[in-house]
Order: structure tokens, then sequence, then C-alpha cells
């Protein structure tokens, strides 16, 4: 009998946090010079968790049908947790009223 091969991995190893979420960061960076995609945000992250968890959901299986670029849908999928959404939110807030990430 011949040795086992193993099996590739099939997922890619998650990022340690979502700083190291490219596309997260340029979502948020849009989201500030862009007045209809920080109010389009700003109503997804101001719902109830649970609505915008499954609204998130259904964005992310939409973008991977879509074939949407990587860094794309993975900043998306960054929405699903509830400390990102509340930091994501204050962050496009901030931003719409002029003032920089730590101005604060």
């Amino acid at each position: 009998m011949g040795a086992a091969i193993p099996w590739p991995e099939m997922t890619p190893s998650a990022p340690r946090s979502v700083a190291e979420v490219e596309g997260f960061v340029g979502l948020l960076v849009a989201a500030c010079n862009d007045p209809e995609i920080n109010a389009t945000l700003e109503r997804l992250l101001s719902m109830p968790d649970e609505k915008r968890k499954g609204l998130v959901h259904t964005w992310v299986s939409d973008l991977l049908i879509q074939e949407a670029p990587t860094d794309f849908v993975q900043a998306v999928a960054c929405l699903m947790d509830d400390a990102v959404a509340e930091k994501a939110y204050e962050v496009i807030y901030n931003c719409r009223r002029g003032m920089k990430p730590g101005d604060e």
C-alpha cells in the first residue's frame, strides 16, 4: 500500500485581524471619499446585528456567485463581526463629518 497523499488546503488561512484585509481598509476609504458608498454602508451598519448579518451573508454569497475580487468579498465578509461593524460605522460616521480616524 502506498503512502497517503495529503489533501490540499481547501480554504485559505484567515487573516489574523481585519487590518490585514486590504480590501476592508479600501472599503472604508471609499466610504469616506464617496457619499453614495458612505450612505449605503451607514444604512447597512446601522441595522440591528441579526438583520445586518443576514444581509451581509446574502451579499457575500452574491459576490461569490458573481466572482467578485477576493479582496472585496473578504472586506464585505468582515462586516459580519459585530465589533468590526461597530468600528466601521464609527469610522464612516466620523469621516462624513470631516474627521479622520483617531481625531475623536
